[in-house]
């Protein structure tokens, strides 16, 4: 990291100035924070947000339940129901098709469903997951999605906090070279009508 090149300045150095050492010292604190704050948020992230999926994944687990459903027809519209991200991406290799299946209590169900298209001829069967009602529900997800997403969700925080320290490093360190060129200015000012002169000052 760029920071850690401020550190030179904790050297003893008759040219030192004080925004020198302030400098080095928000270079250590960027540093710390690189090392420890922003694993630490990432970690915390990720582990609460597997745990949240982790829940969601055992309570849909619990209420949507496998049947095997066989098709009657093609449909003449879209399935109707719920769509989740996983299987927005799919819908093209899919085809809406009228289906039977029977629901948890025994009684027996005809919907518009969709299914994979090998799988949408009359007399197919496929597997369909319902719930406790007996309605067309999206598949539980699975503990493997909850893990990855919440490594993308540690991640993501991860990297926010190292921008944010990154950004607030840079104004501060900004700022100090800020203020040196306005005290070189004043000095240049200063010293500038005599500078160069022959016998100033005496």
């Amino acid at each position: 990291m760029r920071a850690a090149t401020g550190l030179w300045r904790w050297r003893h150095n008759p040219l030192r100035r004080t925004t020198d050492l302030v400098e080095a010292w928000i270079a250590l604190a960027a540093v710390v924070l690189f090392c420890v704050a922003v694993p630490l948020a990432g970690w915390t992230a990720g582990t609460s947000a597997y745990d949240s999926l982790s829940r969601a994944v055992r309570t849909q687990q619990a209420q949507r339940l496998p049947t095997t459903a066989r098709v009657v027809r093609l449909a003449d519209g879209p399935a109707s129901g719920p769509r989740s991200v996983e299987t927005a991406g799919e819908e093209r290799l899919r085809r809406s098709v009228v289906a039977r299946w029977t629901a948890p209590d025994g009684s027996p169900r005809t919907g518009t469903v969709a299914t994979a298209r090998q799988h949408s001829a009359p007399g197919a069967a496929f597997r369909l997951w319902t719930d406790r009602d007996g309605r067309p529900v999206t598949p539980p997800m699975q503990a493997g999605t909850a893990r990855a997403h919440a490594v993308v969700a540690g991640l993501t925080v991860a990297l926010l906090v190292g921008s944010l320290v990154e950004l607030v490093r840079r104004l501060a360190v900004r700022r100090l070279v800020l203020r040196r060129y306005a005290r070189l200015d004043r000095a240049w000012a200063a010293a500038g009508p005599d500078w160069g002169r022959t016998g100033t000052g005496s």
